[in-house]
């Protein structure tokens, strides 16, 4: 072989090596933003968040350019959060969720019994802020059109248990089946008394679309990092890797009883 030529060869490798890097590093860079938004719902780059909400009214599924309309019975700074709990309850949960999330459904698993029996025996209210994170990062409506029926439940006075239905039937975090308002619609039916023509009205008019941007908008300017995010009078506890139902439980009843 001359010289010549085993040059060329080991430059055609060289290229061929450094092609198959850049191949490789692409591949990873697609699986930690799958697995990434698999694991936690973490905020896009604020850039493109940006220009997704800048963009959301002109989606026509979206219906998001219409007035504000908060449902029934929300309270707080622009009306952006849905009360479950009485108002007398001493101690205070708010979550910022995504109903696309897995991670938001993970919490709910977990936590679920107990955020019931402490929210029923009156100790603790939970404050539920609706966003759509994954509509961003991943594409779609689902969290959106999801957030909405929601909102239609709690004008009808079944938000919690819609909620729950909700999150009981996530689909997987890259398929946009809550996009559908049939389905949303068909959910419906497993909750006593809210599949009617009012509900439907109102999750086919996207009634509340505005009011679910308005609080993203929120979620954006707050600083938090991604969903759920859990405050327990102001602090972050989902961040607190110690916590667990049974810790928050003793936390709720010692504030109860102080």
């Amino acid at each position: 072989m001359s010289e010549k030529n085993g040059d060329g060869k080991r430059t055609a490798r060289q290229r061929l090596a450094v092609e198959r890097e850049k191949q490789r590093s692409a591949e990873k860079r697609r699986r930690a933003l799958i697995v990434g938004a698999s694991v936690v719902c973490v905020l896009a780059l604020a850039a493109v968040i940006g220009v997704i909400a800048a963009n959301a009214g002109k989606n026509k599924a979206s219906g998001s350019a219409g007035p504000v309309v908060a449902p029934s019975g929300a309270l707080g700074k622009d009306s952006l959060a849905i009360p479950v709990g009485k108002d007398g309850a001493k101690s205070t949960l708010t979550v910022w969720e995504d109903f696309r999330c897995p991670a938001c459904q993970a919490f709910e698993v977990a936590y679920r019994p107990t955020l019931h029996e402490l929210v029923d025996a009156g100790k603790l209210r939970v404050e539920y802020h609706l966003v759509r994170l994954i509509d961003g990062n991943l594409g779609g409506t689902g969290s959106l059109r999801a957030a909405n029926a929601a909102a239609c439940a709690q004008d009808a006075g079944k938000f919690r248990d819609y909620h729950d239905t909700l999150y009981a039937n996530q689909p997987k975090e890259t398929d946009d089946a809550f996009a559908s308002n049939a389905k949303l619609i068909t959910l419906a039916g497993k909750v006593g008394g809210l599949d009617t023509p009012a509900f439907q009205k109102c999750v086919k008019a996207g009634t509340h679309d505005s009011w679910v941007d308005r609080s993203q908008k929120a979620f954006q300017g707050g600083g938090f990092s991604g969903t759920p995010t859990v405050l327990l009078g102001g602090k972050n506890i989902y961040q607190d890797q110690s916590m667990s139902p049974a810790k928050l439980k003793q936390m709720v009843e010692s504030a109860d009883q102080g």
